[in-house]
């Protein structure tokens, strides 16, 4: 009973209900805060949205697909004329531009037993449970570069740029598509702020922010403090030898005038 219940809730967060949508939505902002970013999506895995189309002894995976949104988005397909999941890059859509690129390839969320929710507030365990709930779309920078990366690459998308997006079930028996999703909404990254725009008045940084810039400013005028009587206590030592010296030279003059005058 409870596990039905835990099911109903993840559904209802990531809105992935298949009477309701069946489309990739935008994680939830309590599971993904600043989302999306300058060149990544996070997105709800399709929990509970092929449940109908999932036969018991058979193998299936899910396949990611991205796209730059276009009056010709929706119609785009994913498949070839025998039902076969495409397998284009991002190189050769030029990143989506040309047509769906694949992004990810992962197992079936498991909608009878999903992660625990209260799991996500442990700290030793929060990782693993978003890596099970999300995927971030845009988070591997290095396989566009790697001569022996051999996955599906999954490099980071355009800033400012607006995507669509794709679940795809596959049969990994077959090697065809069993069910899919529709494309996602318009999903925009954000744009990147040229450096004479970004705000600096304190009046915009948070209470912590303040606290750590004024102890920082205070460690530098301790340190520059210090700095400076050391450096003037030196010239002080310096000076003082010469000071004695002369002290004595006077005194040893003054000795040898006196034998001289009661000599005289």
């Amino acid at each position: 009973m409870l596990s039905h219940w835990v099911v109903l809730v993840l559904c209802c967060l990531g809105q992935l209900c298949a009477d309701q949508s069946m489309k990739p939505q935008l994680a939830a902002p309590e599971l993904a805060t600043n989302n999306p970013t300058l060149t990544t999506v996070a997105l709800e895995k399709p929990f509970c949205m092929f449940d109908s189309s999932l036969h018991p002894n058979k193998s299936y995976a899910i396949y990611l697909y991205v796209m730059k949104s276009s009056a010709n988005t929706i119609s785009s397909v994913v498949t070839d004329s025998s039902s076969k999941p495409l397998d284009s890059t991002f190189q050769q859509t030029h990143g989506g531009h040309l047509g769906p690129y694949k992004a990810a390839s992962f197992d079936v969320p498991n909608c009878v037993s999903p992660p625990r929710l209260a799991d996500a507030g442990d700290i030793n365990k929060v990782s693993d449970v978003l890596k099970q709930y999300l995927f971030r779309v845009g988070d591997d920078g290095t396989c566009l570069y790697d001569p022996n990366f051999l996955d599906v690459c999954n490099p980071p998308l355009a800033p400012d740029t607006t995507y669509r997006f794709k679940y795809v079930l596959v049969d990994n028996t077959e090697g065809i598509v069993k069910d899919q999703t529709l494309w996602s909404d318009p999903i925009k990254t954000r744009k990147a702020k040229l450096p004479m725009k970004i705000d600096i008045w304190p009046g915009r940084r948070s209470g912590s922010m303040i606290v750590i810039t004024s102890i920082l400013s205070v460690s530098v005028f301790l340190l520059l403090a210090g700095l400076l009587a050391s450096v003037f206590s030196a010239l002080v030592e310096s000076e003082d030898p010469s000071a004695e010296t002369k002290g004595m030279s006077e005194t040893t003059q003054q000795s040898e005038l006196r034998p001289q005058l009661s000599s005289e």
